[in-house]
């Protein structure tokens, strides 16, 4: 299993293929298109990130040691976003999240293209899947 840094030069290596901007949404979509389908119940109020211009639902859980992430998104550019998110944290341990640095995100030139509120967006779910591996750590610790 690959760990944070190295799945975020991987992405780092996928979007500096691309040229301009236009690519790298297009990207960006395509990635979000292969986001597995989260399971409708899981679509509730309480899964809502907030802070996101558009609805994402982020999901949680923990499996031997390690947290597996599902999400979904009314917008294709932020499911695209999110799936980007997804794939560094999911499957990871909640130790190795929490302290996870997000330079990667800057480095593909992810926020300065992103609109303010997508941006916004962006560190919101950040923070949210930073929030539940904190939970989980502490969970695991008792």
């Amino acid at each position: 299993m690959s760990s944070i840094k190295e799945i975020q030069q991987e992405l780092i290596e996928e979007f500096s293929m691309f040229d301009d901007w236009m690519e790298r949404y297009e990207h960006m979509i395509d990635l979000g298109k292969s986001l597995p389908l989260i399971d409708p119940a899981l679509k509730s109020e309480d899964k809502l990130i907030k802070g996101c211009q558009s609805k994402v639902w982020l999901h949680s859980e923990l499996k031997d040691q390690h947290i597996v992430f599902t999400a979904d998104s009314d917008a294709i550019i932020t499911k695209g976003i999110v799936a980007i998110l997804i794939r560094v944290f999911s499957n990871q341990t909640p130790e190795a999240i929490v302290q996870a640095d997000t330079k990667f995100i800057d480095e593909i030139g992810l926020k300065e293209h992103l609109s303010p509120t997508r941006a916004n967006g962006l560190v919101s779910m950040v923070k949210q899947m930073k929030l539940y591996a904190i939970a989980y750590q502490a969970q695991l610790n008792q």
